[in-house]
């Protein structure tokens, strides 16, 4: 696969998902919205437009270059001892997702990473949007650093492709506003991440937003400690201490918002 197809690809999931976690989003609501959705899906699209933009100058399938090359040439840790193809894909996934929650606990409790992720943490309703809306500055250190962690591993191109479609629709369904089933959630909170254990993630409580960072995999979060899960869901309010005025989260402010003031 070419990166263009690659990047097709990406576009026509990421769609596919936006599309049917809205509708399912508009059909069975978790909560009633408490600021302007149409103001908000504008901010939040309006900021992966920009950053689409620049990243694909930038890295333009960068990612998938990386691992068609280790792949093609055995380069990387998988190489080290021979594995059977089906594990080389595996470990590709899980080595990834797992990476993905250290940098995302890194994002909470390092200063500088925190100025750039709190933008995401700002949005002060939380659905499928949300899942898009990251600063620039944020993205660009999250893609050098996958393209190292690629080439480290020897991550297997396969791999890469199913990783980074699952992430993308994992993200959009656990931002995602939805009443889903009761059933549901509780068999997804085994392996993965519900809309009910992020929803915890984005609460304004900094001990609760310190926890559950886990994308698709749940099983991070319950190893290394930093799971929760007995909370009220109904009391959760979403969002930062300090940024609840909707009139100063708007693209521009959002853009510039790593630069300005430090709140925790």
């Amino acid at each position: 696969m070419s990166p263009s197809e690659f990047a097709i690809l990406r576009m026509s999931i990421f769609m596919g998902g936006l599309v049917l976690f809205l509708l399912l989003e508009l059909a069975v609501p978790y909560r009633r919205p408490s600021v302007s959705k149409t103001k908000r899906w504008f901010v939040n699209l309006g900021m992966t437009v920009f950053n689409s933009l620049v990243l694909r100058v930038v890295y333009a399938g960068a990612v998938l270059v990386v691992s068609a090359y280790v792949t093609a040439n055995h380069i990387g840790l998988l190489y080290l001892t021979p594995l059977p193809y089906w594990a080389r894909v595996v470990v590709t996934v899980v080595f990834l997702d797992l990476l993905l929650w250290v940098w995302h606990l890194l994002n909470h409790v390092v200063p500088l990473f925190w100025r750039f992720h709190r933008v995401h943490h700002t949005d002060l309703n939380m659905d499928v949007s949300t899942a898009t809306r990251f600063h620039l500055g944020e993205l660009t250190i999250s893609e050098s650093i996958k393209l190292g962690l690629v080439f480290f591993l020897g991550a297997d191109i396969l791999g890469v492709l199913i990783f980074e479609s699952s992430l993308v629709l994992a993200a959009q369904f656990q931002h995602s506003s939805l009443k889903a089933p009761a059933w549901l959630e509780r068999i997804w909170w085994v392996l993965f991440v519900p809309p009910s254990m992020h929803r915890i993630h984005h609460s304004v409580i900094i001990n609760e937003r310190n926890s559950n960072y886990g994308t698709i995999l749940s099983i991070w979060d319950r190893i290394l400690g930093t799971l929760i899960k007995d909370t009220d869901q109904g009391r959760i309010k979403i969002g930062v201490g300090g940024h609840f005025d909707q009139k100063k989260l708007g693209l521009g402010h959002l853009l510039i918002m790593p630069f300005t003031r430090y709140v925790n």
